[in-house]
C-alpha cells in the first residue's frame, strides 16, 4: 500500500511540474504561448503517426491469423444460349407514288370542273376542260378536206389498179390523203391537251384551280390526286447495314401519333449509296385498308438486320475493360457447399447489343456461371461467397 502511494505522488508531481508531453491541451493553450503551443501540435503528430503504424502492424496479424476473414459477397446468373434477335431502329416517313398535284398541259381558260374535294376518281376519268380557243373548229374543217382527199385517194388507186391513168396522179393522191391525216392527228392531239384526265384511280384530295381562271402549262396547279392503297415507307440506312437490311426482311412498324404498329416487310432497297451522308434508301410497303395512315407520316421502324440461334448474353453492366482495350467479366470456379468459390477474371469478345444485353462471341462457354452483383469490385484469384444463381441475368 506504501508504494502504491508513492507511486500516486510521483506521478502527480511529474504531472504538475513538468511541461513538453506532460502538459495537457488545455494548459498548453491557457499558456497563450505561441511556442508552447507549436510544440505541443509537433508532439500530437507524432503520436498520431506512431499509433497509425502500430493500428497497421496489428491488422496484418489479424488477417493472418483470422480464419473466419470477411468474404466479398457476390451474385451471379448462368450463361444459358437462347435465340437473339437484334434490330435496327431507324425513322421514316410514309408517302405514295400515286400522289400527283395536276397542272395543265395547254394554255387557256378552265371552262369546266367536273369533280369535287373527297371524290372517287377512276383511272383516264375526265376531271376538267380548258378552252381550246377554236381548234375544235379547225379540227372539223380539216376533217372535211381529209375525208375528201380519202375518197381520191381510194378512186385513183382503184383506177391504178386497173392500169388506168399516170402514176404521177396516184401518188399524188396518196400524198395528199397522208398529209391530210397527219394534220388531223395534230389537231386531235392539241384538242386532248385541253382535257384534264385522272393519270391514276384515287380521291381527288384538293380542288386548287377554280373554274374560270386562266391557266398556264405546266405551271397552274389545277388539282392534287391521292390512292392511299398502295403506301411506303420510306428511310435511310447507314451504309455498314448494306448486307443485312434486303428485300423481304421483316419491319416492325410503329405509328406514334396513331397508336398504332403493324408488321411489314422490306420491298426494295436502293443500289446506291448517298456520298453526303453515307445511307441508302429502303421502301417498306404498307397496307392501308382503313385509310388511316397518311402521306408524310412519322413511323417508327424495327428491322431484323441479324439472328443467332445460340447466342450467349449478358448485361453490359458487368463487363470491364483493362489498359490494353480488352472486355473481361469474373466467372465462378471451384465452388464449394458453402456457396464459396474464386474470381476468376476470363477475356471476351463481344458482338451486337440490344438494350442493355450484349451477345458474347468468344471468351465464355455455356452454361457459364458468372459474377452480377459485384463484378465490378472483386478481384482475379478473390474468394467470394455466392448469395444467388439466377438463369435469367435480367430478373
Amino acid at each position: 500500500m506504501k508504494n502504491i502511494f508513492v507511486i500516486l505522488i510521483t506521478t502527480f508531481l511529474i504531472t504538475s511540474c513538468g511541461d513538453g508531453k506532460n502538459n495537457t491541451v488545455e494548459k498548453v493553450l491557457e499558456s497563450n504561448n505561441l511556442e508552447t503551443i507549436r510544440k505541443k501540435r509537433a508532439e500530437l503528430v507524432d503520436d498520431q503517426q506512431v499509433l497509425h503504424d502500430k493500428i497497421m502492424l496489428l491488422d496484418e496479424k489479424i488477417s493472418v491469423l483470422d480464419t473466419t476473414k470477411n468474404i466479398p459477397l457476390i451474385t451471379t446468373f448462368k450463361a444459358n444460349p437462347e435465340e437473339f434477335n437484334h434490330v435496327l431502329e431507324l425513322q421514316g416517313n410514309v408517302t405514295t407514288k400515286n400522289l400527283m398535284v395536276i397542272t395543265p398541259e395547254y394554255n387557256g381558260i378552265l371552262t369546266n370542273v367536273y369533280v369535287k374535294e373527297g371524290q372517287r376518281v377512276s383511272k383516264g376519268q375526265t376531271l376538267g376542260k380548258i378552252d381550246d380557243g377554236g381548234l375544235a373548229q379547225q379540227l372539223a374543217q380539216q376533217q372535211i378536206q381529209a375525208d375528201l382527199a380519202k375518197t381520191t385517194f381510194e378512186r385513183q388507186k382503184r383506177l391504178w389498179d386497173q392500169k388506168i391513168g399516170s402514176e404521177i396522179q396516184f401518188l399524188q393522191a396518196k400524198s395528199n390523203y397522208e398529209g391530210q391525216s397527219k394534220a388531223v392527228s395534230q389537231l386531235e392531239q392539241q384538242i386532248s391537251k385541253t382535257i384534264i384526265k385522272a393519270p391514276f384511280s384515287g380521291t381527288i384530295d384538293d380542288v386548287i384551280t377554280e373554274q374560270g381562271s386562266v391557266v398556264a402549262a405546266g405551271q397552274t396547279q389545277l388539282m392534287r390526286i391521292v390512292n392511299l392503297d398502295e403506301m411506303y415507307i420510306e428511310t435511310e440506312v447507314p451504309e455498314r447495314y448494306v448486307n443485312s437490311i434486303t428485300k423481304g426482311k421483316d419491319v416492325e412498324v410503329n405509328f406514334p401519333i396513331l397508336g398504332k404498329t403493324i408488321m411489314a416487310k422490306v420491298r426494295q432497297t436502293s443500289n446506291v449509296i448517298n456520298p453526303s451522308n453515307r445511307t441508302f434508301k429502303a421502301e417498306v410497303a404498307i397496307p392501308n385498308k382503313d385509310k388511316e395512315i397518311k402521306p408524310n407520316l412519322t413511323a417508327r421502324l424495327k428491322i431484323n438486320d441479324y439472328t443467332s440461334e445460340n447466342a450467349l448474353l449478358i448485361p453490359q453492366s458487368i463487363i470491364s475493360e483493362n489498359a490494353e482495350g480488352e472486355q473481361y467479366v469474373y466467372i465462378i470456379k471451384d465452388k464449394n457447399d458453402k456457396n464459396q468459390g474464386t474470381a476468376s477474371r476470363v477475356i471476351i469478345k463481344t458482338g451486337r447489343t440490344q438494350g442493355d444485353e450484349i451477345e458474347v462471341l468468344e471468351g465464355i462457354e455455356n452454361n457459364a456461371e458468372l459474377i452480377q452483383e459485384g463484378a465490378r469490385s472483386v478481384k482475379d484469384g478473390q474468394t467470394v461467397e455466392v448469395l444467388t444463381i439466377d438463369n435469367k441475368q435480367n430478373d
